[in-house]
């Protein structure tokens, strides 16, 4: 059994309006040193697969297919450890 965790963000190039939203909010907080908030999403994946090579190009077709949208969102996957 593997679980892999897809982080989706948004592109470097792309407006995040909730990350800039959130540092608006937290800046008149009083915390001024924050200058970036980065939102994202992820999701959990576990699959009945021990390879975790395998398991990895499995989640990335998915995530590639389904998940991410490449116009303005990139990811990561990371496999999580004691599944």
């Amino acid at each position: 059994m593997t679980t892999i965790r897809i982080y989706v963000t948004y592109k470097p190039s792309v407006f995040d309006p909730q990350g800039a939203a959130i540092t608006d909010s937290v800046n008149s907080l009083g915390h001024q040193e924050v200058k970036n908030i980065v939102v994202g999403k992820f999701f959990d994946i576990k699959l009945n697969e021990d390879d975790q090579d395998k398991a990895k190009q499995d989640v990335k077709e998915i995530a590639e297919a389904l998940l991410v949208n490449f116009n303005m969102e990139t990811y990561r996957l990371k496999v999580l450890e004691g599944n």
